[in-house]
């Protein structure tokens, strides 16, 4: 965990940087392709990925050392043409794991997250799940294991097969001729993420297309049909952490309110968006049914809602990035108080962005819990080593952090509500 946690250290910032240079250059050509709020939504999302992802709170149901300790036909040494085999295999697995949670209920509710963003840029590569707990991936790599590829090498090469999916997320690169052939290009996925009628659930592969072109779930993006983004049942909120259960937790009402018990059963394995036709008649849930006349999500926020946002934002990441830094001298269990910490943190700054009334406690409970590590142990985590006033300026952050909610909260919202009503 400690090496991956240095990966993030560098692998964080980069990818801000390349957000904001996006951001720039939509500015740069007046052609913007981010919103405020939905950009911050993204990235804060992919903090609570890394945050997860870090501490290894999943339970591998077979790992693939497992596997390939019994099922493995042959033994090979690590050479670069078993980096190239195990690439493949990487890439053959995530094209089937993929098309699992497009196709199957409880499955899509570990993959919704990243179809959640109704702008389609790089931020949106960035909202990966943390719904799932149960990792199973190793069963996808069952070629991979039977030709024997060493599990250092799938370690190796998985993240980096992560991180080349970022880049095709944007609409300011067009169509890139023979390379629409070969690998998956931003105009192929720009259709992935479209929810017209002509694209949903196409362009499963991650970085080769030839997948969808064997197994028939390839589509070109045409040009009179404007890929329009988001998912059919939209989720409405800013707030990552809510979206990644929004599917779960609807899956958990039908599933409640169903009177066939095989109906309560089934719906969980059945293809994503059945529900019971009991469930249905009584319960309607609206989905978009003409995408060129849905009008996106958003708030009525205030620049200095905006401004102070990506405030959280960053300090978030800042405080994030310490702990990716020092990450081999703090306990295991002080890692996981960190991570609640900052957790909690995306959470509650998020329900502000949704001018939510209960963002102030859980802001309260942030602070509260952050202030108790400063008085307790005089120290934020060991930065005191590294900086003689950082638990000062990490101080500080948490006042004005309470300070900020409080004004929002009670001041700012109350000031738009009767904005509303003089309207």
């Amino acid at each position: 965990m400690e090496a991956y946690a240095t990966a993030l250290l560098y692998a964080t910032p980069f990818f801000m940087v390349l957000v904001l240079l996006e951001i720039g250059y939509g500015h740069f050509i007046k052609k913007q392709m981010h919103n405020t709020m939905d950009t911050i939504s993204s990235l804060s999302s992919g903090l609570t990925n890394v945050i997860k992802d870090s501490l290894g709170i999943i339970f591998i149901l077979v790992p693939y050392p497992f596997l390939l300790k019994n099922l493995a036909l042959f033994e090979i040494e690590s050479t670069w043409i078993v980096y190239f085999l195990a690439f493949i295999a990487i890439d053959f697995a995530s094209y089937w794991n993929h098309r699992l949670n497009h196709k199957i209920n409880y499955f899509w509710n570990l993959h919704i997250i990243h179809h959640s963003s109704e702008e389609f840029n790089l931020g949106c590569a960035l909202r990966q799940s943390i719904s799932s707990f149960l990792g199973y991936a190793a069963l996808f790599l069952i070629p991979a294991v039977l030709i024997g590829i060493p599990y250092e090498v799938i370690a190796v090469l998985t993240p980096l097969h992560l991180f080349a999916q970022f880049w095709y997320h944007t609409k300011h690169i067009g169509k890139l001729g023979v390379l629409e052939y070969i690998i998956v290009t931003p105009s192929q996925h720009r259709v992935h993420h479209a929810i017209n009628k002509e694209y949903i659930d196409k362009n499963l592969a991650a970085i080769f297309c030839v997948w969808d072109r064997i197994f028939g779930t390839f589509q070109e993006e045409l040009d009179d049909v404007p890929p329009v983004y988001g998912v059919l049942k939209p989720v409405k909120t800013w707030n990552p952490i809510l979206i990644n259960f929004i599917h779960l937790w609807n899956l958990i009402k039908d599933a409640w309110r169903a009177k066939s018990w095989l109906d309560k059963l089934r719906i969980w394995f059945m293809p994503t968006g059945w529900r019971p036709k009991d469930v249905t008649e009584k319960y309607p849930i609206t989905i978009i049914e003409d995408v060129y006349a849905y009008t996106k999500f958003k708030t009525s926020a205030s620049n200095a809602l905006k401004i102070w946002s990506i405030y959280q934002y960053v300090m978030t990441m800042v405080l994030l990035l310490f702990m990716f830094y020092n990450f081999g001298n703090i306990s295991f269990d002080l890692l996981l108080l960190y991570g609640l910490i900052v957790f909690i943190g995306i959470f509650g700054y998020t329900s502000l962005m949704d001018q939510k009334k209960y963002a102030i406690i859980v802001e309260g409970i942030r602070v509260a819990l952050a202030l108790y590590i400063l008085f307790y142990f005089g120290d934020w985590f060991g930065l005191n080593a590294y900086f003689s006033y950082g638990s000062y300026i990490v101080a500080f952050y948490y006042v004005s952090t309470i300070i900020g909610a409080g004004y929002f909260t009670y001041f700012e919202t109350s000031l738009l509500v009767v904005s509303k009503k003089i309207v």
